[in-house]
């Protein structure tokens, strides 16, 4: 009778918690071992819904990190210009040196092509150090930048009215140059633009809606 007990306690255990069980239990032994077998298919269950609970966590924690930035990235790009005279070609709110603190990260090309990286404090705009880059692009950069008229300062301004925006960087690959900007909502969605040069009207980047549409259907098969 006792034996009964313990078998429809495990196994109710085991339905209520999403796992499964099996219970042979024939002596006292069997007993504790049925028991064990539940506890700890009932324990790895649990493990694995905190993990998708630290999971989510951490998307939600990157998405409040990002909106509740009080400097803007047009506000970090002229910081950093005043701190390194310039150009800013790219600015990028991103974990410093993968710690937990977010930092707005500005790339300055100087007037003797020296590339240098601004660190600015997303709270208070704050320079928080720099330090000189090695990049092998100055060239196309300074080409694809001639006889433009929005700075990388504007074209943040001009995206802005999408969302939030986390970057901002000059592609000047390809035939159509452009600044290019992520912007993020407060719900974590990130959406891709391109801001023209010459007149600051910012578009859908279609390549990214082509690269959704290709995941999407990668999904489905």
């Amino acid at each position: 009778m006792k034996r009964n007990i313990v078998i429809a306690a495990v196994t109710a255990a085991a339905l209520i918690g999403g796992g499964t069980a099996t219970a042979l239990a024939t002596t006292g032994d069997d007993q504790g071992s049925a028991r064990q077998a539940a506890t700890t298919q009932l324990s790895n269950d649990d493990v694995r819904d905190d993990q998708d609970d630290a999971g989510d966590r951490d998307d939600r924690d990157d998405a409040e990190k990002t909106v509740s930035a009080d400097v803007t990235a047009s506000e970090a790009i002229a910081s950093a210009l005043k701190h390194t005279s310039g150009t800013a070609v790219s600015a990028e709110l991103d974990d410093e040196d993968d710690s937990a603190k977010v930092v707005w990260k500005v790339d300055v090309l100087s007037g003797d092509n020296t590339w240098h990286s601004v660190s600015v404090d997303p709270a208070s705009g704050k320079v928080l150090g720099a330090h000189t880059d090695d990049e092998d692009d100055t060239a196309q950069v300074r080409a694809a930048l001639k006889g433009s008229s929005v700075t990388a300062e504007e074209a943040a301004k001009a995206a802005a009215g999408k969302g939030v925006v986390t970057s901002v960087d000059l592609d000047e690959d390809g035939k159509d140059k452009s600044w290019e900007a992520e912007t993020r909502t407060s719900a974590g969605a990130e959406k891709d633009w391109k801001v023209d040069l010459a007149s600051g009207k910012v578009t859908a980047d279609r390549s990214d809606a082509q690269d959704d549409d290709a995941d999407d259907v990668d999904d489905q098969d």
